[in-house]
């Protein structure tokens, strides 16, 4: 969607969307898994743990990194990533809004 088509909604609306395409890969969710169980940074474990390319990998790290989902430090030549407790909070926050807009009614289609 182009810049002048973003413009036409909220800023959470667009923050949501963002967030969303992040996670829109399955090999997205299976990063986050991975860090999620390791409970510490990982440098080079994420792409023994894909069937996935190194390549393919970095590019998913960058995403998730470019959303503030995941965060990362460069140690020599390598960079450890891992959750970033800001970013999984806003994450959270920006998602139960959204769901929890929802009300039930008693009678649908």
């Amino acid at each position: 969607m182009g810049s002048s088509k973003n413009a036409s909604f909220s800023d959470e609306q667009n923050k949501l969307a963002l967030l969303a395409k992040a996670l829109a890969h399955p090999a997205r969710i299976a990063i986050l898994q991975y860090l999620m169980q390791q409970k510490s940074c990982v440098c080079g474990d994420i792409v023994d743990e894909l069937p996935l390319a190194q390549a393919t990998v970095s590019q998913h790290l960058k995403e998730l990194k470019a959303v503030g989902i995941i965060q990362g430090e460069i140690e020599g030549t390598k960079t450890c990533y891992c959750i970033s407790p800001e970013g999984w909070n806003m994450l959270k926050s920006y998602f139960e809004a959204f769901l929890n807009t929802y009300q039930a009614q008693q009678q649908c289609c």
